[in-house]
């Protein structure tokens, strides 16, 4: 059986038209969900095996308020094999489902003196450090993705409307991918702030081009959990950046919930 027949076998009251990939510190959103029917990673063919703390391996098919949603609880990164098209097939099959729009989150570290950790930012544009991109190997004129305005404008205005109803701040920068899994050095800090970055991680960006890709509409926003390598005292670990995502996921996840409900 593949994906799409699994999940509409298993989920037969839910038919999706938004997808969320959570990252760290967003993971409280499946709290939010009614109707909600989970199905392991493991339960669908081609979908990866997420190796990283913080990232289990589930979706989650239900509703944020009367929107139906699609949400993949866990993501693979480039720096878990090399490859940065982990993530290709769970997006073809959330979108053969009829998901029209991803919502992406993702825990990064700020290169902004104003935007301390704990702060929550709408993601702009974004920096392609790497220069790598999920579509090579593939062939034919529609893998030249058009990038301008690949974080939908309509839905960040409508999401930046949002939070200010919630009272809730809500910055906006562009976020620059490293691949990782070593954290920046401070000299590359400097540099990605030189270029024009706010914030930094390791995730995203190849997941904002295969959507692209397909045709779908993105909304990203990040959870800031550390300051950049060289501007703080901090000791940078991923031990750490669980912690800050814990610390805050809350409020991260139900300024989200507002989001995706009110979303069109």
């Amino acid at each position: 059986m593949n994906p799409i027949q699994t999940i509409a076998q298993r989920a037969p009251h839910i038919q999706p038209r938004i997808a969320v990939v959570l990252g760290s510190g967003w993971g409280g959103l499946t709290g939010h969900l009614t109707d909600a029917v989970q199905i392991a990673y493991t339960d669908l063919p081609g979908f990866p095996q997420p190796t990283v703390a913080g990232h289990s391996a589930t979706l989650w098919l239900g509703r944020l308020g009367a929107q139906p949603v699609a949400v993949l609880s866990g993501r693979k990164h480039g720096y878990e094999t090399g490859a940065v098209d982990g993530m290709a097939v769970p997006l073809q099959v959330l979108h053969g489902l009829g998901c029209q729009t991803l919502v992406q989150t993702n825990a990064a570290g700020s290169v902004r003196p104003d935007m301390p950790p704990q702060s929550l930012m709408l993601i702009s544009d974004h920096l392609n450090l790497p220069q790598r991109s999920p579509l090579v190997g593939l062939v034919g004129n529609a893998r030249f993705v058009n990038l301008v305005d690949a974080y939908d404008p309509a839905l960040k205005s409508l999401a930046a409307q949002i939070a200010r109803a919630q009272g809730a701040t809500l910055f906006e920068g562009v976020y620059a991918w490293f691949l990782g899994p070593q954290f920046e050095t401070p000299a590359e800090i400097r540099m990605a702030q030189r270029l024009g970055a706010d914030a930094v991680g390791m995730s995203t960006v190849p997941e904002t081009i295969l959507a692209r890709h397909l045709g779908m509409r993105v909304l990203a926003l990040s959870f800031i959990t550390n300051f950049g390598a060289g501007m703080s005292a901090e000791n940078l670990s991923h031990a750490h950046t669980l912690q800050q995502a814990q610390q805050g996921s809350a409020k991260a996840s139900q300024l989200l919930a507002h989001i995706i409900a009110q979303l069109p």
